[in-house]
């Protein structure tokens, strides 16, 4: 137990802590030596826990011939007899989707945040009658039914969300051929390697037989044949099979041999690409593609699969190139596809310009929507538009969420984006989002690597010399503040703002320059700037808490410092300085602080006369009424030492009822645990078998 004592601390010994600090990064925290005047102690905000789930299921979509819509159930296909065709066997479609593609909002969710739940058991009352106690039944008893072998309760109105896209593997009409694979209507992602669901198409027609969706192991040992065939024409046939059973691995080597085995043909580096679509390598099938169109310029159906990956990429300009070829007859659904994503592109340039950002957010997120659903640039849209939204978390946590893409083909990197070479953008945005969080040093890197990509553009050079101006002024103002030159290291930080006017960093720097020269008005301000722009920046909470205090501001300073004991429960700095300004809070307002104590234990009370004097002292107490064979009353002791920490000017009591009959009979104690809230010895409160978000409630508000 701690000795009245230590109330007479002042707060100047607390805020002088950071003065050998001399880093200003975020992300080495180190809360035993708190400072609150330094803008280089290495306090940081707590970063949420983030689960990043990417799924994927793949198809190819058909052009002429192909069944369109999402539930297609039975189709006969004949086939004519016409002559050979010099591309038989081609994997037809000019919308092949990536595992990670999908219509819809589900395409747009590359993360996905964990719900919590309590999982404190249920609690039960326990009735005390002189020596003593009777357990009642326990509330809330779940039903029975629907329990899972492994104890959990298994919910209700749960469904798997899974796709209903069709793979048709057709006998090949028109330019088809033998064996080919028509693809359906757009598909959501899946974890994992895509899954073909298809209908089998015998040779020369027939009735089709619907084929399980699944996804098969290994290629089985007519794989294991085909790859050591020397017919091209067969070892494709076993790639589109494999193709058709979902394993795009196991097609993809069969393609690679007959692709080794006859280099020139077309076809097969097109049906290739249409395997690295299956398994999310879409720069992969890009390249695939283009060669495809090399070897034989006038084939169609590797231009339509080739603009059907750029509209997912979001290169409309690359897509409309392929889109519409002589002799060919173009796909409805994708000129649509081209046409939507299109038009949501422009606008969000249009107000991207203007600065409109919600119109950004929108805008992007109904591009992906429309189709373009692999577009890197795209997603980084999306985190620019809430970086200037002054959303800073979010944008942190949509761009860690965003999975890592391939670099692409020359054609795909040469293709603009808002005015900027596609490659360049991403890093654009990275250097801001950087920026934002004081990572100067990483925002320089990366801005200078989006300046040798496009080195032409306004955007890109415009940004890499203010990143580097505001770092070196941020810098200077670090080493100005080591020197102790207060007032010029506030003017260092102030050039960096001037620049950069949203950096929550500079705006905490330079609160800590004002603290240390008496300039606690000017201190509050910046912090509250800080606080306006990162909500949780516990560097800035502690400064404007110190201020506050400093300005006799106490229910403003109790405040801050109550936030920043639930963000950091174990730290003993933070607990006294709440304890001093809930002590000076308390005088203001006139009540009688003499023999108030910091921090301790809960006291065990064994006597009546102990337990009188106890609830009799100056302040609040907090008595548990307990007995020691109770299991809700074992659980609450434990969370009353976690108060006990957390609101240190309360003195917290503790009462066996089974060892202290009388106390227990002095104030009617029927029923554990039974807490009782008294203020200079008279009771204010009493709560009945609490929960303990009930129960910190009730001590919060009485900690006043």
């Amino acid at each position: 137990m701690s000795h009245p004592g230590k109330a007479e601390l002042g707060f100047d010994a607390l805020s002088d802590r950071f003065r050998d600090s001399l880093s200003c990064e975020l992300d080495k925290p180190d809360f035993r030596e708190l400072d609150l005047g330094s803008p280089v102690s290495p306090l940081r905000t707590r970063q949420s826990g983030l689960t990043t789930t990417t799924t994927t299921t793949s198809s190819s979509s058909s052009s002429s011939g192909s069944v369109s819509g999402r539930n297609a159930q039975t189709m006969v296909v004949r086939r004519p007899d016409s002559g050979t065709n010099p591309h038989s066997g081609e994997l037809s479609g000019s919308s092949d989707n990536s595992p990670t593609a999908g219509s819809g909002k589900a395409a747009r969710n590359f993360y996905s945040g964990q719900a919590r739940s309590d999982s404190a058991s249920t609690p039960h009352h326990t009735y005390y009658s002189g020596q003593s106690s009777v357990n009642s039944p326990p509330l809330n008893v779940l039903p029975t039914g629907n329990i899972c072998p492994s104890g959990r309760i298994l919910k209700t109105g749960m469904a798997l969300n899974r796709s209903s896209r069709s793979d048709v593997l057709g006998s090949g009409t028109g330019n088809y051929g033998h064996g080919s694979i028509m693809r359906g209507g757009g598909m959501g992602p899946t974890k994992g390697v895509g899954v073909g669901v298809g209908m089998v198409v015998g040779g020369g027609g027939g009735e089709v037989a619907a084929a399980t969706p699944r996804v098969v192991a290994g290629g089985g040992e007519s794989a294991r044949r085909a790859m050591g065939g020397l017919d091209p024409e067969e070892v494709k046939k076993a790639g589109n099979e494999q193709y058709r059973r979902g394993n795009f691995q196991e097609a993809l080597m069969l393609y690679d041999r007959a692709i080794a085995l006859s280099p020139s043909n077309a076809a097969y580096r097109s049906n290739r690409a249409a395997a690295l679509t299956g398994l999310g390598r879409l720069a992969d099938a890009v390249r695939e593609c283009e060669v495809a169109v090399k070897l034989d310029p006038k084939y169609w159906r590797a231009h339509q699969r080739l603009a059907s990956l750029f509209i997912r990429l979001g290169q409309v300009e690359n897509a409309r190139r392929h889109m519409h070829i002589p002799g060919s007859q173009s796909d409805s659904n994708e000129q649509h596809k081209l046409q939507a994503v299109e038009k949501h592109l422009s606008r969000c340039a249009d107000a991207r310009r203007i600065g409109e950002w919600k119109t950004v957010l929108r805008e992007s997120d109904a591009a992906i929507d429309a189709g373009a659903d692999f577009s890197c640039q795209l997603f980084m849209c999306r985190v620019e538009a809430l970086l200037k939204l002054h959303q800073l978390e979010e944008a942190e946590l949509r761009l860690n969420g965003i999975p890592k893409f391939e670099p692409l083909s020359d054609s795909c990197s040469r293709a603009k984006f808002f005015g900027m070479l596609s490659e360049a953008y991403p890093l654009f945005v990275r250097a801001q989002i950087e920026m934002a969080l004081g990572r100067f040093d990483n925002a320089v890197s990366t801005a200078e690597k989006a300046g040798q990509i496009d080195a032409q553009n306004f955007e890109v050079s415009v940004l890499l010399k203010n990143v580097r101006l505001i770092a070196r002024a941020r810098a200077r103002g670090n080493d100005l503040f080591k020197s102790e030159r207060f007032t010029e290291a506030c003017m260092a930080y102030g050039d960096g703002l001037r620049l950069d006017p949203t950096n929550s960093v500079l705006y905490c720097n330079r609160a800590a320059c004002w603290f240390k020269l008496g300039k606690w008005e000017q201190s509050v301000e910046d912090c509250n700037q800080a606080l306006r722009i990162q909500p949780n920046y516990t560097k800035a909470l502690l400064r404007r808490a110190a201020s506050n205090s400093k300005l006799e501001r106490w229910e403003d300073s109790v405040r801050d410092y109550e936030v920043l004991r639930r963000e950091l429960p174990d730290d003993n700095e933070v607990a006294e300085s709440l304890f001093h300004a809930q002590v000076a809070l308390k005088k203001s307002l006139g009540e009688e602080v003499t023999n108030m104590k910091f921090g301790g234990e809960v006291e065990e009370v064994s006597g009546l006369e102990q337990f009188k004097a106890a609830i009799s002292l100056p302040g609040v107490s907090v008595v548990h009424f307990k007995t020691a064979s109770d299991s809700h009353c074992k659980q609450m002791s434990s969370f009353l030492d976690t108060l006990c920490s957390r609101y240190p000017s309360i003195n917290f009591l503790k009462v066996d009822v089974e060892e202290c009959p009388a106390i227990a009979s002095a104030e009617n104690v029927r029923i554990v645990p039974t807490f009782k809230i008294y203020k200079s010895g008279c009771r204010v409160k009493e709560i009945v078998c609490p929960s303990r978000d009930v129960l910190e409630h009730s001590v919060r508000h009485y900690s006043f």
